[in-house]
This record gives structure tokens, C-alpha cells and sequence, in this order.
């Protein structure tokens, strides 16, 4: 099943801000009066959007720019059927808060005016979806999970402790006296009659063709990325003969280093101390490099050879000895042209300016404080002007293209690494591209999550988040930065405004216990269990 993360940002009328705002306190007060949600006239969002996970109303002030409405959610299946799912739900109380927004000047403002006039009962979902925006980068905590599995494997866990808490009718549990294996079969005797979906075939959370096309997006995102730095010796390869060329790119390649070498040490007071070495990085993917090396020619080579057949009319085997001499000067010039950015960034990052003690609104904390660690769930949602410049443009497409692609490689098992805390996450670009939208829904407090981040993932995170005005300084993107803790959570926090109306399919769960009640379903769907198999299975328990 397709899993979905979308925002819509749209522009609020300054005056209508606080209205806005109570618009959102009162939704959220009708659909309940407790914090961990789901008891009041509003639970209708559990049956009346059924692929809901989980979704936010909040609204950002305005200070830089006019103050930004923004609807978050994550859910299964496609866009369409969600928004026409919510508007059923909440429609007049979204025309309601979209009339304190501004109209579009692009062709969606007539389709604004006529769902926004007054008495208007014209439906909302069209101009919700499209004022939808695209993820510049997403994690799917869970990855596979449905909303209702979600639900049905916690109920078979609560099935399961009620089982093992009754047996026995208040004597000695039978199951003490069972093996691993024994476990398992009384168990799935005691709830098959329940769970009549034990007896099918676990659905796969990750076909092997999504599997496949994840690997084949970031393989060509690299292929393409390497042929563009290639293109100064490509072009190059014209007009120099063999012996220049070499003594340009080398010479070139020594200015640069010794520039990096000047240039390239923290900033006194800046440096943060951590064990990411790109040496070390580059030494333990030598032999990946080396074979990407050979796939990248391979696949160029392939790909331009009928090219070169019809401009120049040389044979298949002329034609392709040309395009493999033409690719190995484009690589030859690589370390070249990677140097040469590398000083440019590394000018731009010793200018750029950083906030040590960035202000926080005290009401807008203590708010937020109010609206935190009800449940074992919280949420954020953060926005940050971006820096300006065309590298900076240029590094924040391409780098969060490729952690993008990246992610859907790596976090597959439904953690991110080490961290078990992240449901959905995601950043975006809004107005226009000059401002950075970043939602997350996680486990745990808000400081223990950054935490986590800061030590087992600060790189990544600063190659997100360094293209913010106002972000740690930063060193080659991914160093420095985020591992400043201290500094990083106070501009987080500055960048933050109250989740005002936040919503949870099921709020009682943690990442990490959907998990367990994921290992636990797979190992009851199964009839039986090797004594092994059993001895890792009843650890969940």
C-alpha cells in the first residue's frame, strides 16, 4: 500500500491571524477535551477518514513574511480520495479557516474566491489538492504499515496479554510450562477464532519491485550527478590536447586543495569534535567507487555510442572507443571540480551568519509546553528562511534529492538507523522556494528526540537543515552544525510554533511497539515455529 506524506501552505491575512489561531483551538477542543484524544464529538476523523495516521493544523506568525497555514498529513492510498475522505469530515470547518487566508494571484484564485464566497457550498477538496506541495525529503516510520494493520496487530497485542494474564483462571499459567514453540501454537489455537486473518499470508510491507526501483533512483541520481561534474573535462576534452589538459586539471586541483587547506579548518569556537572523518568514509567505499566507477562508464558509454555513430558516422567500435576516452577525461577532471565547490561552499559557510541565542516568544513556549508529552507521541513543526545564492540553490535540490532517495534505501525496517522514535517526517519548500517547512511526529519528549538526532545523526541533519538562516556553522555541509546541541535546540526552538490541532490514529503507540506487535502478528500468521524461530519470537512477548 502506498504511504503518503503532503503539507499545503498557504498565506494568511495578517489581520485574521488570531482568529485563525482560535479557529484551531476550538476544532481542537471539540474533538476533545482530553489531551490523549479520541473521546469527544470528533473522533469522527477514525472512521470518516480511515487511512488517516496522523495530521496537523498549525499556523506559523508572521515576521519575515505574512503569517502561513499549514495542513500536514500522513495517510495510505492517494491524495484524491483523502481530501475528498476529509472534507466529508471537516469541510466547513476548513472553509472556515481558509477564508482567513489570502487569495492566490496564480490561476487557482478564482477557485479560491468561489469556494471562500460567502454561503458558498462549492467542494474545498480540488483547491486543497491543488495547493498540495511535494516533500523535499520524508522518512516513513513503519514503512509498509497501514493504518488499519497498524490497528489490528495492537489489538491482537492487547488479545495476547489478556490471554497469557487470564490462563490458568488465577492459578499457575499453563503457558509457564510450555516450550518456545508450545507458546506459539496454544496461543494461535486461543486467538485464530478472533483473529480469523492469522490463518492468511502476512502482506508484504516492500514489494521486491519497489525494492528495486528505490536502488535504480539513487543509482541514477549519482550516475547523473557525477556526468554533470564531469562536463568541464568533457567540454574541455574539445579543445585541449591530452598533455595540457592533464597539467590544467592537476594544477587546478593542487590551488584548490591548498586553498582548502587554509580555509577549510572550524572557525575559532565552532568546532565540534565528533568521529565522522571523510577519510574514513572514503576508504570504506573504495571498492563500491571503484565498481560505480566502471558502471558509470559502462552505462554512458552505452547511452552515447549510437549518438556518436550518427553525428560523427564512425563504426560501433570506433564510436564506442571515443565515448569510453571521452567519459575517462570527464572523471580525470572530478577531483578538479569537486575541490573548486568545495572552496566556494567552504567561502560561503566562513560569511554566513549564525544565531547563538536566537529569541523565543516565552507565550508561544509556554504553549507549546501546555500541548507536549500528553501521550507517548508528540509533534513539531518548524520553518526556516533559506539561505540565497545560486550554490546554495543548487546544493539544497540536489542534496535533499538525494537523502531523499537515500532514506527510502536505507530505512526499510522501520527505524531510521539506531533512532526508533520517527513516524513521519518531512521538509518542504513554501513560498517559492525561500522558506523550509519541517513536520515531524516521533515518540518520546521533544528534547529526547533531538537528542537522538544530534548523536546518531547530526550529519544528516545538517545537510537538511544548513541551508537555514541562522543555522550552527556548518563545515563541508554535513560537519559541525547539528552537533552543536545546545545551539541547534535553541534555533529549533525558534523556529517552532504551537501545534495547535494535532491528530493520531493511535495514540498509544510507540514506532517502536508497532514493530513488536508486527514481529508478533508475522509469527502467529506462521502454523508453526522451529525451536529457534520460537526462542526469538516469544522475546517480543
Amino acid at each position: 500500500m502506498r504511504q503518503t506524506t503532503l503539507s499545503v501552505a498557504l498565506e494568511v491575512k495578517p489581520s485574521s491571524y488570531d482568529h485563525l489561531s482560535g479557529l484551531l483551538d476550538a476544532l481542537r477542543d471539540r474533538r476533545s477535551t482530553d489531551p490523549n484524544g479520541g473521546k469527544g464529538p470528533y473522533a469522527e476523523f477514525l472512521t470518516r477518514v480511515p487511512a488517516l495516521h496522523f495530521m496537523s493544523l498549525s499556523v506559523f506568525p508572521g515576521f519575515d513574511y505574512d503569517p502561513l497555514f499549514v495542513i500536514e498529513a500522513n495517510f495510505d492510498g492517494a491524495p484524491g480520495p483523502f481530501w475528498g475522505q476529509l472534507e466529508a469530515a471537516a469541510g466547513e470547518d476548513l472553509r472556515a479557516m481558509l477564508r482567513c487566508c489570502k487569495q492566490p494571484l496564480d490561476d487557482d484564485g478564482p477557485l479560491f474566491a468561489s469556494i471562500t464566497a460567502p454561503g458558498s457550498r462549492a467542494p474545498i477538496a480540488p483547491y486543497l489538492e491543488a495547493r498540495t506541495g511535494t516533500p523535499t525529503v520524508y522518512h516513513h516510520g513503519n514503512r509498509g504499515m497501514t493504518r488499519d494493520r497498524i490497528l489490528a496487530e495492537r489489538d491482537l497485542f492487547v488479545a495476547i496479554r489478556e490471554e497469557l494474564a487470564t490462563a490458568g483462571n488465577g492459578g499457575p499459567s499453563p503457558y509457564r510450562r510450555l516450550t518456545p514453540a508450545g507458546i506459539h501454537d496454544t496461543l494461535r489455537a486461543a486467538l485464530l477464532g478472533k483473529f480469523a486473518w492469522l490463518d492468511s499470508p502476512a502482506p508484504q510491507r516492500i514489494t521486491t519491485g519497489e525494492k528495486i526501483l528505490d536502488y535504480a533512483r539513487l543509482a541514477a541520481f549519482v550516475l547523473c550527478a557525477v556526468f554533470v561534474l564531469s562536463l568541464p573535462g568533457l567540454i574541455l576534452k574539445f579543445e585541449m590536447p591530452w598533455l595540457r589538459f592533464v597539467l590544467l586539471v592537476g594544477a587546478a586541483f593542487v590551488i584548490f586543495a591548498l586553498m582548502l587547506k587554509r580555509i577549510g579548518a572550524a572557525l575559532p569556537g565552532t568546532e565540534i569534535k565528533t568521529a565522522f572523518s571523510f577519510l574514513k568514509l572514503f576508504l570504506q567505499w573504495c571498492g563500491p567507487l571503484a565498481v560505480f566507477v566502471a558502471l558509470y562508464i559502462l552505462v554512458f558509454g552505452a547511452a552515447g555510442t549510437p549518438f556518436s555513430m550518427l553525428l560523427t558516422g564512425r563504426t560501433l567500435g570506433e564510436a564506442w572507443e571515443g565515448m569510453l576516452i571521452w567519459l575517462s577525461w570527464g572523471l580525470l577532471s572530478l577531483p578538479a571540480t569537486v575541490a573548486g565547490l568545495l572552496v566556494w561552499l567552504r567561502i560561503l559557510e566562513r560569511r554566513d551568519a549564525a544565531q547563538d541565542a536566537p529569541p523565543i516568544d516565552p507565550k508561544m513556549l509556554r504553549q507549546m509546553a501546555q500541548r507536549e508529552d500528553w501521550i507517548p507521541q508528540n509533534h513539531m513543526g518548524s520553518i526556516v528562511l533559506i539561505k540565497p545564492g545560486v550554490l546554495r540553490t543548487i546544493i539544497i535540490r540536489a542534496g535533499h534529492f538525494a537523502l531523499k532517495r537515500a532514506l527510502r534505501v536505507i530505512a526499510t525496517n522501520g527505524y531510521l538507523g539506531s533512532m526508533r522514535t520517527i513516524h513521519f517526517a518531512h521538509w518542504a519548500r513554501v513560498n517559492n522556494g525561500s522558506r523550509l517547512l519541517f513536520f515531524s511526529n516521533f515518540d518520546q519528549t521533544w528534547e529526547s528526540y533531538l537528542d537522538d538526532f544530534i548523536e546518531k545523526a547530526h550529519g544528516g541533519l545538517t545537510l537538511a537543515w544548513s541551508c537555514g538562516i541562522g543555522f550552527p556553522p556548518t563545515r563541508f555541509l554535513v560537519k559541525d552544525g547539528a552537533s552543536n546541541g545546545l545551539q541547534f535546540k535553541q534555533w529549533a526552538r525558534h523556529s517552532m510554533t504551537v501545534s495547535r490541532f494535532w491528530y493520531s490514529a493511535y495514540s498509544d503507540l510507540t514506532a517502536d511497539q508497532i514493530e513488536r506487535n508486527y514481529r508478533i502478528a508475522c509469527g502467529l500468521r506462521k502454523r508453526t515455529l522451529g525451536d529457534k524461530e520460537a526462542a526469538t519470537w516469544v522475546n517480543d512477548l
